[in-house]
This record gives C-alpha cells, structure tokens and sequence, in this order.
C-alpha cells in the first residue's frame, strides 16, 4: 500500500508541475553550487533539541552528522552532489511539530529524517505529507507515525514489538506475575507502550497496574511506593530521559527491590550515570550494542572526542549510544534512495523509498508495504550499576 500510495503520488505531482508549466526535475530541492563548485542537495533533520526529549534528539543528529562527515558527497544521476544537512528544533512537542515540519518544507529539502519521539512525528509528518516530502523515522516507534501517513517510513521496531518483548522478558526470564506500569500522561510514547505491554503481560497471565503522572512531574516517590503497596515485581515505564532519571532516583531512595524495565529512551548515558553507585536492577529494550559494529564505534567515538559541541551532545562521554547509530544509518538509508531514485526531487525519493535495501550498522534495512522496518529482534540491556555502563544481556524475539 505504501508503495503505490508513493507511486500515485508522484505521478499526481507530475502531472500537477507539468500543467503549472514546472519541471519534475528537482531542481527546486537542490540549492545553487556550494564552495567546492557541486550542486547541493538539502536532507532535513527534524529532532528535538530542547524539551524533554532534548538530550535524545541531540544524539540521533549526531549519528547523521557524523554519517555526513564520513560521505559528504552523493552520486546522483552521474553527477556529484554536496550533501548539506538542514537542522531544525522541533522542542519535543506535537504543538511545535508542525511548524518546525513547515521549515524544512521551506529550506527545500528533499527528505528528512526524524524525529526521536512519536507524537512529534506524527504531527510533522501531516506537513510533510501535504508536500509531499519523504520523511524516514529512526527511532519513533508508535505504529501511527506510518500508517496514518502516506510518507513516512521508519528503520527502528514498533512499540507492539517492544512492548510484547519486554512483557515476555519479565513474565518468562524474570519469573515476575506482578506489574506495575507508569507513563506521562498524553504521551502518544508512553502511553502507546504502556498498552502493548500490558496486553502481552496480562495475556501470559500476569496482573498489571497502571498509573499516569502529568507532565513536569519532579518527584516519583510516591508512585514508587504505590507500585511496592501492589507488590509489584516490576515497574515498566516507558519515559523520556529526564523522568527515566527521577525514576531510578525514586526507587533507590525507596528500596524497590524488584525490576526497573525501560524502553530505547531509556538507552543513553545519562540514565546509565543516574544508575551508577544504586542498588536497583534495571533492563532497557533498544536497537544496537555498543561494540556490534567496530569500526563505526571507533570512528565516532575519536570523532566525538575531537569535537567539544559534539562531546557535550553525546552527554559530556564518547559512550555510543543506540540512536545515534541509528542516526548514523537513516543518513545512509535517505542516501539510498536519493540515488535510486536518480534526483532531488523529494516526489521521485517518495517513489524510489520503498524499493531501498541498506546494510547499516544497526542490521538490515528494508520496508514492508506500510513504511515500516522489516525487523524481528531487540537488544536487551541491563545497568551495570558498578562500572556505569549498560551490559548486554541478550538478543530476544516476540517468541
């Protein structure tokens, strides 16, 4: 479906531009030659870079900043392009989301990458939509972002998979029959996540709490202690960053002797560092491990340390961080199809996206007819509380 919504929509554009007496050539998406004398085309970044998926959104650009500094340049139809990449703040919110969206539209980019963070996503992609401009999502994982809208595409897992894995994880490795589960409330994220686990626990015949907490909440301890009054054995809260680290403070100071699980927000060094030094237990579902790709991990992290803005986005460490690579690979991936498809042009990229086949650092990437990555495995982690560093535990399947 995706495929022939991209097909048909291209062609409309077509015909549309041709009736105008325009060009489907794309030149429109390109920008005048650059310094070194090449033609420009323009990838949009559309993350997050304050609010409270700041920190994230920060480490996914850095992944394709540091893919550009590794291929600057692109093929296109014989000729060499320049690629420039053109950053805007979406600032986490859906509200700010459009208009962030409606800035790339105006920079004339020819595809854009993003967001960290699904209910932004979801909002931009109406804009992109309405351009007609491919976006491919790297790590939003709510079904939404696809399949309410014709352009999009995503190289991470969906948040049923991840919540079902992680439900099974605690249900079957754990041995835990017990949950309680916590999300911001209004969060499309969290609350997409919070729903998918709780359906695969309670349908292993686990029992689950829920709890909402709203937006801004600073201390988690009486949530804490409503999960340990349900004898819970486990809290899933599927958070941003800054509440994941609230989160563990809480149960630290509480003494919560069960299982902290998190989701791929919950895979960067800030968390980890909140983790250091306290007697909790945590695991955290995510895309890559560190160390799965040497000569990728190598090179960012020299290129990290050779650059204080980019040390201080990754967090003040050169630790990888999943989003990062997949940053890292949504670069290549929009490079793929810039190619195949012969053109800047964002309609002839929309059509040439579905057909992309990419060998990233992440593992293969390839589309179903929704837009969505063909993938069927997850990273589980664990905080090593000692040494400050997430420790893989195991590769696990819905199975």
């Amino acid at each position: 479906m995706k495929k022939f919504l991209a097909l048909a929509m291209a062609m409309v554009m077509s015909l549309s531009l041709a009736a105008c007496g325009g060009s489907s050539s794309g030149s429109a998406a390109a920008s005048a030659p650059a310094a070194s004398g090449n033609k420009v085309v323009k990838i949009g970044v559309f993350e997050p870079q304050t609010g409270d998926n700041g920190a994230g959104g920060k480490q996914e650009i850095l992944g394709m900043q540091y893919a550009n500094y590794v291929q600057p340049t692109v093929e296109i139809g014989g000729e060499t392009y320049d690629v420039q990449l053109e950053i805007v703040d979406n600032r986490t919110s859906a509200e700010n989301g459009p208009s962030a969206a409606s800035e790339l539209v105006n920079r004339g980019v020819s595809v854009v990458l993003g967001s960290y963070g699904s209910g932004v996503s979801m909002a931009g992609g109406k804009v992109f939509e309405e351009a007609g401009i491919p976006a491919i999502g790297v790590t939003c994982t709510n079904p939404q972002v696809t399949s309410d809208c014709s352009v999009y595409f995503r190289i991470c897992f969906l948040d049923p998979f991840q919540g079902t894995v992680l439900a099974n994880y605690a249900y079957n490795e754990l041995g835990v029959t017990n949950a309680y589960v916590l999300g911001m409330l209004g969060s499309d994220y969290d609350q997409g996540l919070v729903y998918y686990f709780t359906e695969a626990f309670e349908g292993l015949g686990g029992t689950v709490k829920a709890e909402e907490f709203p937006e801004g909440t600073a201390n988690f301890v009486s949530y804490i202690n409503n999960a340990k009054a349900a004898g819970a054995g486990v809290i899933f809260a599927p958070v941003s960053i800054n509440y994941a680290q609230l989160i563990i403070e809480a149960a630290a100071a509480q003494g919560f002797d069960g299982a902290l699980l998190g989701s791929d927000t919950w895979d960067n060094n800030k968390v980890i560092e909140s983790a250091k030094g306290k007697d909790i237990s945590a695991f955290v579902t995510t895309f890559y491990q560190e160390g799965g790709a040497p000569d990728f991990d190598s090179g960012i992290k020299e290129w990290i340390n050779a650059n204080a803005d980019a040390k201080t986005n990754n967090g003040g460490d050169d630790m990888v961080a999943a989003v990062t690579a997949m940053g890292y690979d949504a670069y290549f991936t929009a490079l793929e199809a810039i190619k195949a498809a012969g053109s800047t042009d964002p309609k002839a990229v929309l059509e040439a996206l579905p057909g992309v086949s990419y060998e990233g650092v992440s593992g293969m990437i390839q589309f179903d007819d929704v837009g969505d990555a063909v993938r069927d495995s997850a990273f589980i982690k664990t905080a090593n509380t000692t040494d400050g560093v997430w420790d893989f535990v195991k590769v696990q399947t819905v199975g």
